[in-house]
């Protein structure tokens, strides 16, 4: 109805389990301020993920079986690219240069076969939150969301993530990643810090053997490791 601003109720879009974690770390104004804008920009904008895919890291990936975070920046911008899940792409979709650096390290260092897809949502389901610190992004228009208050909504996740007992992995992976250092201070859990894996930044990436290192901290916690080959999608045709 003409004159209505539009509204999302982000809290309630996300699965029970994890609105609940986060309630406790929000705050209500700004979430729905938040809401507002995001309902906006997909009302008058072409914005990725499609909001089918908003909260799929979320979805895939319940909190009380998160077990490694790994934390990217915005979505991806093009047409056919995002889906909810950071660095993933769907089957089919060209695997993008930042992913293709972290298959080349994973290859490096587990030993994996470089994938031919790049859909990461088998590491979703054993437990890897592939959250972006943003959640959407306008077409064409790399961090065109940064600053609108998604950063709060997804701090509120890692805080959520650090009050909780078990053991999880955070991989940080960039400088921007790594300045979340700060929001993680239980003993329990182990940050892994490395360059970012875009080929603009040749190096601090490429070298720094974060998926065994994350499988021993696992494993040194007693908790299952994460089988890094079960990337999603890799016998089909690919790219």
């Amino acid at each position: 109805m003409e004159g209505v601003t539009p509204m999302l109720d982000l809290p309630e879009l996300l699965p029970p389990a994890w609105a609940a974690e986060l309630a406790p770390h929000l705050d209500a104004a700004r979430t729905a301020a938040l809401g507002e804008f995001v309902a906006r920009e997909y009302a008058t904008q072409s914005v990725f993920p499609p909001q089918e895919d908003l909260f799929t890291a979320y979805r895939l990936c319940p909190p009380d079986q998160c077990r490694v975070l790994i934390l990217g920046q915005d979505p991806y911008h093009r047409v056919g690219q995002a889906h909810g899940l950071s660095f993933s792409v769907r089957d089919g979709v060209s695997i993008p240069p930042s992913l293709r650096n972290v298959f080349k390290e994973l290859s490096a260092d587990v030993d994996v076969p470089m994938p031919r897809s790049g859909d990461l949502t088998g590491w979703a389901a054993q437990g890897v939150l592939l959250l972006n610190a943003v959640l959407t992004v306008r077409q064409g228009k790399p961090n065109s969301h940064a600053g609108a208050g998604w950063e709060e909504f997804t701090d509120a996740t890692i805080r959520a993530l650090d009050a909780r007992d078990q053991r999880i992995v955070f991989l940080l992976w960039g400088g921007y990643a790594r300045r979340k250092r700060e929001l993680i201070g239980n003993p329990s859990h182990v940050v892994l810090e490395a360059g970012h894996p875009s080929p603009m930044n040749p190096r601090g990436f490429l070298g720094s053997l974060p998926f065994s290192a994350t499988n021993k901290a696992l494993a040194d916690a007693g908790l299952p490791t994460i089988d890094w080959s079960r990337t999603g999608g890799q016998h089909d045709s690919g790219q």
